[in-house]
């Protein structure tokens, strides 16, 4: 991997957005509210296919090229008496952020939309991160889509596929957002998303698809009707048949909560069990429903990726707010998929300084020898930083042990616990993925 030969300089962004750096000082990273500089090595440069945020009414902080000192920077140092504003960048998949970008927030900021928010300085004609690649497979990588031939198929699929209401909102998904399931889907190949479910029975904090009123807006539309399992399986079962390293989905962000309509993908499922075995059938859920799990596991379901943001409960319920489930009905749907001989893996939201808390960290030793998770995915955490440590009242000043030391020290406890940032594919028939040289 490329690292930088020095700390690259700070970068901001004036009070239109325009972002520059400022050699003066060093880009700095943050914790949980803590500032730390990077170490050289681990800085990445930014992966492509990433986006550069400007920060409204967060001033940037920056580091002391000599001291090391965090240094706050309060107007722009090139138009004195002007406004200045931090930078994040927003990672391209399958990377994994080591420090959030370091702000200190002005009086009445407004809360920042649902992305995640990563540090990045510039050095070398090249901006770098804090982060590291957690998967190298590159179903998502921005370098396997044309944008045209995306467009083409997908016209093409929803003039031959009218009558399907699911492959219509997945044209939308694709076409509108951008969804890399869904483009995946119309370009017949790896993960194909299946979304079922306009209720949920949590009420996340950081919910992309459903916000309340006055908060920041949900990213995507929900999906507003329960597609019928012929609709499902329609869509799914050529999917299967056909597709390199064929995976379907139910649970994505543009939709509730999937074990709520329990019924219709065991429906589902039968039917795509009935046509092929081949490919992998796959559930994202936050696992609330043992006895609906347990149901769909019998009829076939190969899969299923339990979303956490922490494995405390007090924390797990401050974001998730369950609503007629318990923190214990998710660590028993992972029990019935195990017993079942399933796979399962865990969805597990990245907050630098959070997630490698002393205390965090010692809780999922516990959790993972309890349960025996197939599985990590890291994925950062799509939510202002000071917005998601307020609604957990984490408190401040924490032990943390780093992002990298964090990561390696799992490895070190788990060496059979596998680790990535996609759903796997586990038909043994299917062949490797696409990987990073």
């Amino acid at each position: 991997m490329i690292h930088p030969r020095q700390v690259p300089s700070l970068v901001i962004a004036d009070d239109q957005g325009n972002i520059t750096d400022f050699p003066e000082l060093q880009m700095t990273g943050m914790a949980a509210g803590n500032f730390s500089r990077p170490n050289l090595d681990d800085l990445i440069p930014l992966p492509e296919g990433s986006e550069l945020f400007a920060l409204p009414m967060r001033l940037p902080v920056g580091c002391d090229p000599e001291t090391g000192e965090p240094l706050l920077v309060e107007e722009n140092p090139f138009e004195p008496g002007r406004s200045v504003q931090a930078v994040a960048a927003f990672m391209a998949p399958a990377h994994t952020a080591i420090f959030s970008s370091a702000y200190q927030s002005l009086p009445n900021a407004p809360t920042l939309p649902l992305f995640a928010y990563t540090a990045v300085g510039w050095y070398d004609n090249c901006f770098w991160v804090p982060a590291f690649r957690s998967d190298q497979d590159v179903r998502q990588d921005c370098s396997q889509y044309s944008q045209a031939n995306v467009a083409r198929k997908t016209k093409t699929k929803l003039k031959t596929e009218r009558n399907n209401r699911l492959i219509q909102h997945l044209g939308k998904c694709c076409l509108t957002y951008g969804c890399p399931a869904a483009r995946n889907y119309f370009l017949d190949r790896w993960e194909a998303p299946l979304p079922t479910s306009p209720q949920c029975n949590a009420r996340c904090v950081g919910c992309i698809s459903l916000q309340e009123s006055g908060c920041c807006p949900s990213t995507q539309d929900r999906i507003n009707f329960v597609p019928t399992p012929k609709e499902i399986s329609g869509m799914a079962i050529p999917h299967l048949e056909k597709a390199e390293r064929a995976i379907v989905s139910f649970g994505q962000g543009c939709e509730g909560e999937p074990l709520l309509q329990a019924e219709t993908i065991e429906q589902a499922i039968r039917l795509m069990r009935k046509a092929t075995q081949r490919g992998t059938i796959n559930l994202n859920s936050n696992a609330s429903l043992p006895k609906s799990v347990a149901r769909l596991a019998a009829a076939g379901l190969d899969s299923i990726r339990v979303s956490l943001n922490s494995v405390q409960e007090k924390y797990y319920n401050r974001y998730y707010r369950p609503n007629g489930y318990r923190f214990e009905d998710v660590k028993e749907s992972i029990r019935v998929m195990k017993q079942a001989g399933k796979f399962v893996s865990l969805n597990y939201f990245i907050l630098p300084g959070f997630t490698d808390s002393t205390e965090e960290f010692a809780e999922l030793c516990r959790f993972i020898e309890e349960l025996s998770p197939d599985f990590i995915q890291l994925r950062n955490l799509n939510m202002d930083p000071e917005w998601y440590l307020r609604t957990l009242e984490f408190p401040d000043k924490q032990k943390a042990h780093g992002m990298k030391r964090w990561f390696n020290e799992l490895q070190d406890h788990f060496p059979a616990l596998r680790y990535g940032y996609f759903n796997p594919s586990l038909d043994p028939s299917c062949t490797p993925p696409p990987m990073l040289p």
